[in-house]
């Protein structure tokens, strides 16, 4: 079947008019200019969609899954396209059937439970909007920083057991959940395991949820967990010598979670958290690795009260971040969160346009972006600035309730005897500061964008150390040190997780260099990817690539994911298909 034959074996069935007739015109797009958006990943990835369509409600996903099933294509669900390693997008060509994306960024819902305790978020909810639902109620999502600032989804952030941040509470995790899935017969079936009583029939069932026609009694609450809430005794082991969370840990591997997109998910169930009464964050500037692991373990193995959070940037990437996140940095700070999708619709109109125009140039948005930014004046705040001039780490840990005096007193304490120092945030700095670590990440791209011709490829790692990893700064060896033009060194750091990011050399192969530095994470025990899910950037290990066998015995979703079999059946193609590992 090809792209412009989309019939079944009777030569009767027209895909593209059948998803117009579910969803309507408007909301079909299989115009190359108008798919690209949806096809290109938020930082690297892309590949050719037969079509996108934007359903309005889960009964009309329903039915766009039946009618990709009858025409045997593959299909990826996709929510925000804000992941960070290509796997909410197709990735190159060499697929056996048509690819059809389905957005569900329409269908944003979130139904609240027992008093805001626990939520559902539909396919297209997001973490800012469940955020502001759950303000009144005096509860806050999973996850509030980060991937909230560049409007995820939650069904995304459990898909992809993303999360991790916030100490207290691990990555994104959930035992219920609403989905279908294609068995191994090729039969579409919604499975209901959000416990709540919606029906029997898969049309009835999603009407019911979406119209929120259950009853109080409805409602159960079985031994199912709605978050990890075994990861804050997990992280205090800090002598144990496997990471704290990875993206392909067995332990969290439970149908929604972690299936990257395996499963079409309409809906998720998940716990919320009490707003700190209380809420100070502390900034801290050393030249020593070595003192900065000496607090970690400090605090994860001796506090009573366990930080909210502890996020770490190298002097580089409060640099390129300072430079290259500014404009980032200015709308959130001005505008809010909210308005950020609104950013980004903009930035793919601008570039859809430019494009069409040959003398303009690619990522035309960006660099306008880019220059506008330079406008303004330095945004960071003078204490943030001194210490820039001073120390090589920086260290934002986030403290509540009464974790806050017992975390300023082992400060003042500690640094009558170690080098370095910190400093108590104002409400504005610790704002300022987040902001500026959270911003980072698109940072080096924007970097890349504006010094194109001089640089080679991006080259990314996410990777996840030991508990009891002491030398957890890296050096590299003088042979690959040669090669690089920029590092970036940012993470977060109670649990290891680091993200190590590199711009070759102009000619230098990207993906034998992070092979190199791979090997050498693999005999310390390290794990990758940590929580970006492995997306095209990364080889699925086997616990992982059986999850997902498992889960999608066709291979009918998200064909391809972690360097996986793109063909039906999960037949191989000859030779071995490692993954992208890189990106230009």
């Amino acid at each position: 079947m090809t792209e412009n034959s989309m019939t079944d074996t009777n030569s009767s069935f027209d895909l593209a008019a059948e998803l117009k007739a579910i969803v309507g015109s408007q909301y079909t797009l299989t115009d190359e200019d108008k798919t690209k958006p949806y096809s290109q990943g938020f930082r690297l990835g892309g590949g050719k969609a037969y079509a996108v369509v934007r359903p309005g409600s889960l009964v009309e996903i329903w039915k766009c899954l039946q009618a990709c099933v009858k025409a045997d294509v593959i299909v990826i669900m996709q929510a925000a396209n804000t992941g960070l390693t290509g796997g909410s997008t197709p990735n190159g060509a060499d697929y056996d059937r048509p690819i059809v994306i389905i957005s569900t960024m329409r269908i944003d819902d979130i139904q609240l439970l027992d008093q805001g305790k626990q939520i559902v978020g539909f396919a297209g909810s997001t973490l800012f909007g469940l955020e502001d639902t759950l303000k009144p109620y005096g509860r806050e999502p999973h996850s509030v920083i980060g991937s909230s600032c560049i409007g995820a989804s939650i069904v995304g952030g459990v898909c992809n057991n993303s999360g991790g941040a916030l100490v207290q509470r691990g990555p994104a995790y959930t035992e219920m959940s609403l989905f279908a899935q294609v068995t191994q017969d090729g039969e579409l079936q919604l499975v209901n395991n959000l416990g709540i009583e919606l029906g029997t029939d898969p049309e009835e069932i999603l009407t019911n949820l979406q119209n929120k026609t259950y009853q109080e009694k409805d409602v159960q609450f079985p031994e199912k967990r709605g978050s990890d809430n075994e990861y804050h005794e997990r992280i205090r082991d800090v002598d144990a010598d496997t990471p704290s969370r990875f993206n392909n840990d067995p332990r969290r591997l439970y149908e929604a979670s972690g299936c990257a997109g395996k499963l079409a998910v309409f809906a998720v169930r998940i716990d919320t958290f009490p707003i700190p009464e209380k809420y100070q964050v502390f900034y801290i500037g050393t030249n020593d690795p070595a003192v900065m692991e000496q607090m970690r373990r400090d605090m994860l193995s001796t506090f009573k009260n366990l930080p909210v959070s502890g996020e770490y940037m190298h002097s580089s990437s409060y640099d390129i971040s300072k430079k290259y996140g500014k404009d980032s940095y200015l709308v959130i700070d001005k505008l809010g969160t909210k308005y950020i999708p609104k950013m980004f619709a903009l930035k793919r109109t601008v570039d859809r346009w430019a494009g069409k125009l040959k003398f303009m140039p690619s990522k035309f948005s960006d660099i306008m972006m880019q220059y506008a930014s330079q406008l303004f004046p330095n945004h960071l705040p003078k204490r943030m600035e001194d210490f820039r001039e001073k120390y090589e780490h920086h260290w934002i840990v986030e403290t509540s309730n009464d974790g806050v005096a017992e975390a300023q007193a082992y400060l003042e304490n500690f640094f009558k005897d170690n080098e370095g120092d910190f400093f108590v945030c104002t409400k504005r700095e610790a704002d300022q500061a987040i902001l500026h670590r959270f911003v980072t990440g698109g940072a080096l791209t924007r970097l890349h964008i504006m010094n194109k011709k001089k640089l080679g490829s991006i080259m990314t790692i996410d990777v996840a150390f030991p508990r009891n990893e002491r030398d957890w700064f890296e050096e590299l060896p003088k042979d690959i040190e040669e090669k690089v033009a920029v590092k970036m060194y940012y993470g977060h750091f109670f649990c290891h997780v680091m993200h190590q990011n590199y711009i070759m050399k102009k000619g230098v192969d990207a993906k034998a260099v992070k092979k190199q530095i791979l090997s050498s994470y693999d005999a310390r025990g390290a794990e990758y990817p940590a929580e970006h899910n492995v997306g095209h950037e990364y080889v699925a290990k086997p616990a992982l690539r059986e999850f997902y066998q498992k889960t999608d015995p066709t291979n009918s979703f998200n064909s391809g994911i972690g360097g996986t079999s793109k063909l039906k059946n999960w037949q191989e193609l000859s030779g071995e298909h490692t993954g992208c590992g890189c990106h230009k």
